[in-house]
């Protein structure tokens, strides 16, 4: 599918998805420094092998696919909609360090978004607190009128791009070998932003417990750099 872009468009997408926004996403794993202190993952082949199931298993999906309908009622005007949506993604978590990371980073999203422009409040306003990362994303996307297609893709390249940088830091691998690792993975973010676009309401599931029992293990683990 082909991505357009205004400039204007170009230029917010890349300040949403950039590290340096505000919202504390560098502060998480999801569960990657339980596994590196388990032993599962242990390089950058272990690391990848992570990534890749996460990206055609896991919970990332269900965000993308959240962003999707979030950004598709902010579009039609259907606030109540996008309520129901940001509940249902509420509800979706199966872990305390998951769901406060999303309501954490939702929250720090949706203050700079009010504050860069006050018109964001009315929506928030109606949504209320507490309000998933994936929901805010997808609120400023629609509302700045991004290409859909380059949202969830920015989208997903900041969530690998975090997570790589999570795995440079506590495996640990090197800058190098964590950006080959982010150019192998390419072709796999476009081909599961191709899935997640198909998606229907009844497809919204994913197979993560991997994922979910590192989560619980964390949340006690003795030595942390992470909050998740």
């Amino acid at each position: 599918m082909e991505i357009t872009l205004t400039p204007n468009n170009f230029l917010s997408i890349l300040q949403l998805a950039s590290p340096a926004l505000p919202v504390g996403a560098y502060c998480y794993s999801e569960g990657l420094e339980m596994l590196v202190e388990n032993g599962i993952i242990t390089d950058s082949t272990t690391l990848k092998d992570w990534l890749v199931a996460e990206l055609s298993y896991g919970a990332i999906r269900v965000d993308v696919a959240m962003i999707k309908r979030g950004f598709e009622c902010v579009k039609i005007k259907d606030l109540q909609g996008l309520k129901k949506w940001n509940l249902w993604l509420s509800a979706f978590r199966d872990t305390e360090e998951i769901r406060a990371a999303s309501w954490q980073m939702g929250r720090s999203l949706m203050t700079l978004l009010i504050k860069l422009e006050p018109q964001f409040l009315a929506i928030i306003n109606v949504v209320g607190y507490p309000i998933n990362y994936a929901i805010a994303y997808s609120i400023a996307c629609s509302y700045w009128q991004i290409n859909l297609h380059g949202t969830l893709l920015a989208y997903l390249h900041s969530w690998l791009s975090n997570l790589i940088t999570a795995g440079i830091k506590i495996i640990p691998i090197g800058q190098t070998a964590g950006q080959i690792l982010l150019l192998e993975l390419q072709p796999i973010l476009t081909q599961t932003i191709s899935e997640i676009l198909t998606m229907t309401d009844d497809d919204l599931e994913c197979c993560s417990w991997g994922l979910s029992l590192a989560s619980m293990q964390h949340e006690t683990q003795y030595t942390r750099l992470f909050r998740s």
